[in-house]
């Protein structure tokens, strides 16, 4: 596998596990301090919610974001040092940003 490819599979699953969590539902904490076992929801899908949906421009955003905190982990590491880190930190960044661009789709 090329450096390349790796850089691309570390971004995009970095990527799509940020969007994950951003369409989670928040836990309703008034729900987690309970009450007696005896009045607990039971049966199939009754801890199911419906996920958020992100709109486009709500993952392009999560996408720049993604991007620039590369971007800004490279700019911070000392380059002479830490030569490999940076060049794998603009690659993950590059990786994502020609998708915003739309010329990652294919």
């Amino acid at each position: 596998m090329r450096a390349r490819d790796k850089a691309a599979v570390s971004a995009l699953r970095a990527t799509l596990a940020a969007l994950d969590n951003a369409e989670a539902v928040p836990v309703d904490e008034a729900r987690l301090r309970g009450g007696a076992l005896e009045h607990a929801p039971a049966g199939v899908g009754v801890t199911e919610a419906a996920r958020r949906e992100l709109s486009e421009p709500g993952v392009a955003d999560l996408v720049r974001a993604e991007a620039a905190e590369r971007l800004d982990a490279a700019a911070q590491l000392d380059p002479s040092a830490h030569a490999d880190r940076v060049a794998r930190l603009r690659a993950e960044a590059a990786v994502l940003l020609r998708f915003l661009d739309g010329h990652g789709t294919g």
